[in-house]
C-alpha cells in the first residue's frame, strides 16, 4: 500500500525542513505543525486520571495513572518513546493511547515519565525506572485488590527496548513477570536490520525527517548506552536470551527504517517459543500512534494492542487486516 493519503497530501510540508530548523525557526515548527494535525481532534475517553511519583533508585518516579469507568480487569505499564532522550507524559504516544488503552481494554493504565538518556544518563537507568515502577504497581494491585486479571507491560520505540529490556531481567531476577508484552514500532536491535530492496525504494520519497539514517541510529545508541561497541545485551533487547518472556503483539509500521528491528524480533520470539502477532499498519510512518484515532490504522493499531491486553497475544482473527 502506498503511504497514507492524508499522510500523502501533507508530507510537502516537510521538505527541507531538518529537526534543528524545526527547534529553532517558528516557521519551520508551524508547517510541522500542520503536517502533524489529524483529520479529526481527539476527545478523551471516560478515564479518570492522576498524576503522582512513586519511589525508584535514582530518585522520585513521576507517573500518570489512567482508570477506565468500568471496574478495571487488568493493568498495563505504558512506556512512551522519543529516541531515548525525548518525550513526556502528555505526548499523544504516552497521553492518548494510555487513555485510548484504558477504555478500549476496562484496564488499569501507568504511563511512565522514565527518566532520559541526557545530561550524562545512561541505560541502564531507565530500565531502572521502568522495573522500580513496575514493581509498585505490582504491591499497589495487591493491597489494593486492583485488577485480578493480567498485568501487562507495553511501550513505543525506545520504550518498547526499555519495556523488553525489564521483562527481561524481571525473568533473569525471578520476580513477577509481565502476563503479556505490547509493543509498537520497537527499536530493539543495533545495529539496525536493513529494510528490503522494495520497501527502500519507496521510502526513498519521504523527507529526512521522516528517516532513520544510519548516523541518526547510531548517535541513539551512543547518547543512550554511552557507546556503540560491547553493548549489553539487555540494552538493545534483539541480542538477549528472548526465551521464557510472556506472548507478545508487535505493531509495525510500514514505512519505517525500524520495521525490520520489529520483525525479526517477531522472528526471534517464536524461534524460541513465545507466543507472537504482528499488526502491520499499513501505510503508516514510525511513531503513528502520536496521531489520533480519527486516522483509521490508528484506530486499528489500538484496537489490536487493546486485543492483545484483553486476551493475550491472540489478537482476534476477525481485526480486519490482522496479519499476525
Amino acid at each position: 500500500m502506498p503511504l497514507d493519503p492524508f499522510l500523502a497530501d501533507k508530507v510537502h510540508l516537510l521538505d527541507g525542513l531538518d529537526w534543528p530548523q524545526v527547534q529553532n525557526d517558528p516557521q519551520a515548527a508551524a508547517r510541522l505543525g500542520e503536517y502533524l494535525r489529524d483529520p479529526g481532534e481527539w476527545t478523551a475517553p471516560d478515564v479518570s486520571v492522576e498524576d503522582r511519583t512513586v519511589p525508584g533508585p535514582h530518585g522520585r518516579i513521576p507517573i500518570r495513572i489512567y482508570t477506565p469507568a468500568t471496574e478495571p480487569g487488568r493493568a498495563l505499564l505504558w512506556l512512551h518513546g522519543g529516541g531515548f532522550q525525548g518525550g513526556d507524559l502528555d505526548m499523544p504516544e504516552a497521553h492518548q493511547v494510555s487513555a485510548e488503552l484504558s477504555a478500549r481494554a476496562s484496564a488499569l493504565v501507568v504511563s511512565v515519565d522514565y527518566r532520559r538518556a541526557v545530561d550524562g544518563t545512561h541505560y541502564p537507568v531507565p530500565v531502572d525506572d521502568a522495573h522500580a515502577v513496575w514493581r509498585w504497581l505490582g504491591e499497589t494491585l495487591r493491597l489494593r485488590s486492583g485488577p485480578s486479571g493480567p498485568v501487562a507491560l507495553g511501550g513505543a520505540s525506545a520504550g518498547a527496548a526499555i519495556a523488553l529490556s525489564t521483562a527481561i531481567r524481571l525473568r533473569d531476577l525471578g520476580q513477577r513477570r509481565p502476563d503479556a508484552l505490547l509493543l509498537a514500532y520497537p527499536f530493539a536491535h543495533f545495529p539496525n536490520p536493513a529494510l528490503d530492496a522494495d520497501t527502500r525504494v519507496e521510502m526513498e520519497a519521504l523527507p529526512p525527517l521522516l528517516r532513520f539514517t544510519t548516523e541518526g541510529i547510531e548517535s541513539m545508541v551512543r547518547n543512550y548506552v554511552g557507546r556503540l561497541s560491547d553493548l549489553p545485551p539487555s540494552a538493545m533487547p534483539g541480542a538477549a536470551d528472548l526465551r521464557g518472556l510472556p506472548a507478545t503483539g508487535i505493531v509495525l509500521a510500514q514505512y519505517d527504517d525500524l520495521r525490520p528491528s520489529g520483525e525479526l524480533l517477531e522472528r526471534q520470539l517464536g524461534e524460541v517459543g513465545v507466543g507472537v502477532r504482528s499488526y502491520l499498519a499499513a501505510g503508516m510512518t514510525h511513531g503513528h500512534l502520536n496521531r489520533g484515532p480519527s486516522l483509521k490504522e490508528v484506530d486499528r493499531s489500538l484496537d489490536f494492542l487493546a486485543a492483545v491486553l484483553a486476551d493475550g497475544a491472540a489478537a482476534p482473527a476477525e481485526h480486519p487486516t490482522y496479519n499476525g
